[in-house]
This record gives C-alpha cells, structure tokens and sequence, in this order.
C-alpha cells in the first residue's frame, strides 16, 4: 500500500496557524509592557530554518525513508512462499487498525529515546539546541528544526520495521507525530484536565523549552506522557513560577547559520581546552555543560548542587 507523509498537507496549515497566532497575539497583549509573543527578527530566523528542514526533508527521506527503512524491513522480513515472515517467526503485520495504533505507540517510544538523547548526547544537542535557542514559544517556534537531526533520526527508528512494521506506515506514523509536535508550541492553551493524565499537552511542551533549572530536560514526550513518567523526566508546569524560555548558552544571533552551528564551534573549542582524549571524548558525547575542570557543570551536577545548597540553609 502506498501513503502520503501528513507533512505534505501539514506545512501550508503550519504558515496559516503562526500567521494567526501572530496576528492574535498582536492584539490581545494584557498591557504595553508586556514582552510580544513574537519577534520579528526571531521568526524570520525561524521561518528561514523551516523552510530549510522543508527542502533538505524530501532529499534525506530517499536514504532514510525508502533505503534504510526498506532495507531493514527486507532483510528481516523476507518473502517466504509469497508471505513476509520475520526472522523471529512470526508474519509481518498489515494495515488493520489495531496495528496502526501499536505503530504510533512504538513510534511515541523511539520518539521519546531520540528526543532525550537530543539533550544528553552533547554532539546531538548541537543539533537539536537550534531549536530552543529562541527565548520565544510560539508556532513559529516549533518549525525552528535544526538541519542535522534529520540525518541520524532514522536510527532510532529503524528496529520498528526491523519487528514487522510495513515502512510506509512507519513514516505516516512519523508525520502525524510531527503535527502533534508543532501545536503545542502555543501558550494560548491551557491545562486540559483529564487528558493531562495521559498525553503530552501544551503547558508540559512549555516546560520542556524552559531554562529555569527545575525545568529543563523534561517531558521529552510525543503524543503521550506515560514514558517521562516512567522513565523520571515528567514534570508538570508550576503556574507560580515564571517561565524563562530558551537555551542558558544562547548563539545571540538571527543568523541562520550561527544558530544551525554554534555549538558544533563551542564543542571544538571545548575539546581543545585539554589533551586527554578522554575528555575530547566527553565533551564530544558527554552530557552538555560536562568539563574536565569543573568550570561548567551538567543539569544533573547543577541540581546537586542547588539541592545541596538548600540543605545548608
């Protein structure tokens, strides 16, 4: 069967709804002091980078979509008599519903690995980090994708079809993940009771792109929240905490090209501080914020920190 990544569909909604977030938020600010939601310089940047996801997207889906996925899916799913069998035994699944929706949940759960590997891995941070070097949340916001992800993403994702999910119907699963994704970069939601429970909504997303320290690197979620709340990064917004949004080590730029590479040149320099290779290693792949001298200090070793200084007083 052949489908149509939702994406397609998706893009042109995505420029309407920031055009009318934008337009919203420009006329129902609370007072003239309040800061916009959205700066002007800001969202180009955005936009720039978006459309640049948008075009490198169709070139990098031939080598991850249809070669990897494919390939994996052939080698552990081959045709037996005329019916794919994985190597473990068991028939590839088809297209009935309930499939459908094991897809997605699997697809929620490699989501949720790649996504908090984006924040602890810090080679992978300097791809992801582009998207929360804005101190603004908004839709436009959620189309600030870093141009690197979409190379090693697939990774993640390749043990799905590896068990006997047909890859066409993981990458319809991708898209309608990537929809989710881009509405709940709105403050314009409020907490949505019930569902709160179980999904990942607005006010959570909120606080996955703060920088306040009791914030960060949590609710690495898709659609569910069941996952951060397995795994301990859950963490629900705190209405009497203000929101401070972004990055602590921000590329201070509206340049594209800065914001895409920044860190990838605070790595190089970082790993030029000292000759161990080890610590070449760990500021390469280590945690962000990992030195060799103590001069910066991860989130967890920060918590540590703040938690150990509240103990004194």
């Amino acid at each position: 069967m052949d489908f149509t990544n939702p994406l397609v569909y998706g893009v042109p909604c995505f420029l309407g709804l920031i055009l009318l977030e934008f337009t919203y938020s420009r006329h129902h600010r609370k007072d003239k002091k309040s800061k916009e939601l959205y700066d002007n310089k800001d969202l180009m940047a955005s936009l720039t980078m978006g459309i640049g996801s948008a075009v490198l997207a169709p070139l990098t889906k031939t080598i991850a979509a249809i070669v990897l996925f494919n390939y994996v899916y052939e080698v552990f799913n081959p045709l037996v008599d005329g019916v794919r069998m994985n190597i473990m035994g068991w028939q590839s699944f088809g297209y009935a519903w309930y499939i459908w929706l094991i897809c997605q949940l699997l697809d929620d759960f490699s989501y949720y690995w790649f996504h908090r590997q984006n924040h602890n891995v810090r080679v992978l941070w300097a791809a992801h980090i582009v998207h929360h070097s804005s101190d603004n949340f908004n839709l436009g916001t959620a189309v600030r994708n870093g141009w690197f992800t979409i190379f090693y993403k697939p990774f993640f994702y390749m043990w799905i079809p590896a068990i006997g999910f047909p890859p066409e119907m993981l990458v319809v699963c991708l898209g309608i993940e990537a929809l989710w994704q881009f509405q709940l970069h709105s403050v314009y939601v409020p907490k949505m009771g019930f569902i709160e429970k179980f999904m990942n909504t607005h006010t959570m997303h909120q606080v996955h792109h703060a920088q306040n320290l009791e914030y960060m690197d949590k609710n690495h979620g898709g659609f569910l929240n069941i996952f951060d709340k397995m795994f301990g990064t859950w963490k629900e917004l705190d209405e009497n905490i203000e929101i401070k949004y972004g990055v602590t080590h921000a590329p201070n730029s509206y340049n594209p090209l800065v914001i895409l590479t920044h860190e990838y040149k605070d790595i190089w320099n970082d790993m030029k501080k000292s000759k161990n290779w080890y610590h070449k290693f760990m500021y390469a792949f280590g945690a962000p914020g990992w030195s060799h001298d103590g001069s910066t200090l991860t989130i967890k070793q920060l918590r540590k920190q703040m938690e150990a200084e509240t103990l004194k007083s």
